[in-house]
């Protein structure tokens, strides 16, 4: 994936994260995601209350796009506003394999970002079917 992209997507993901509804205590994250077809679609944390419902922004993202249709996906980048790199929670490492999103891009807000294959990224890969 070239730089321009890489760029694109982790803009977008910062400017998402500035959404992040975070009233009771969880982590402001923001997400893009690149459609294969060249959709890009954005989504934020969405704290809650009720535990079972604090949705991370990569999972937002993933349920915006699969909503609207798709649901083959090229890559996604994910920036939480701490420092270094942001990792996913088990849940949305499984989310991500059963949609088989081929390029995870980790960000920071200082601009680092570290780019992994869903292969390198899960040590879940054994359960996708």
């Amino acid at each position: 994936m070239n730089y321009d992209i890489i760029d694109t997507i982790v803009r977008t993901a910062i400017d998402a994260m500035r959404n992040a509804y975070v009233e009771h205590g969880s982590l402001a994250t923001g997400a893009c995601l690149l459609a294969a077809d060249g959709t890009l679609y954005s989504g934020c944390a969405i704290d809650s209350v009720v535990p079972e419902y604090k949705l991370p922004a990569e999972v937002v993202v993933m349920a915006k796009a699969i909503s609207e249709g798709k649901r083959e996906f090229d890559a996604i980048s994910v920036v939480a506003d701490i420092d270094g790199t942001y990792m996913p929670d088990e849940l949305s490492h499984k989310f991500l394999l059963e949609f088989n999103v081929q390029e995870i891009i980790l960000a920071d807000m200082k601009g680092n970002t570290k780019v992994m294959k869903l292969e390198e990224f899960t040590p879940y890969k054994a359960r996708r079917k």
